[in-house]
């Protein structure tokens, strides 16, 4: 495999990011802070085209999710944790690297319930529009 293609470490900050409880700055400074780390990778990871895929999805169950009850949520929550099981999958194929699978699994282990997800969902909306700024 081509070193280049090949990144192991993570230079990510996670601690910071808390789906449950949002802080002020989640959407903002923190979301901006976390694109920049991303979109630092070298090589071809974390093409704007994959994230955004990953976002589409994210974005399709936070839509369903308004529309249902408490009990049909816990019926998804399986299949949108499975998102993980995707982003592992692109990061097995080198179209993402750890620190995007870090933060995607991160965030994802925090929802529980509709709140979180929508929490989630507007995170990685304002990650995306910051990733497009500081992005190859």
């Amino acid at each position: 495999m081509n070193q280049s293609k090949r990144e192991v470490s993570t230079n990510i900050r996670l601690d910071d990011i808390d789906i449950k409880s949002p802080s002020l700055d989640l959407y903002a400074d923190i979301a901006e802070e976390k694109a920049k780390v991303v979109a630092s990778a070298r090589g071809e990871f974390n093409k704007s085209t994959q994230l955004r895929r990953f976002y589409d999805e994210v974005l399709m169950w936070e839509q369903k999710s308004r529309r249902c009850s408490a009990d049909e949520f816990n019926n998804f929550l399986p299949l949108i944790r499975m998102l993980k099981a995707k982003v592992a999958y692109a990061k097995g194929r080198n179209l993402v690297d750890e620190n995007f699978f870090s933060l995607f699994s991160h965030c994802l282990s925090q929802v529980n319930d509709k709140d979180s997800l929508r929490s989630f969902k507007l995170f990685f909306e304002a990650f995306m529009g910051f990733y497009k700024v500081h992005g190859k």
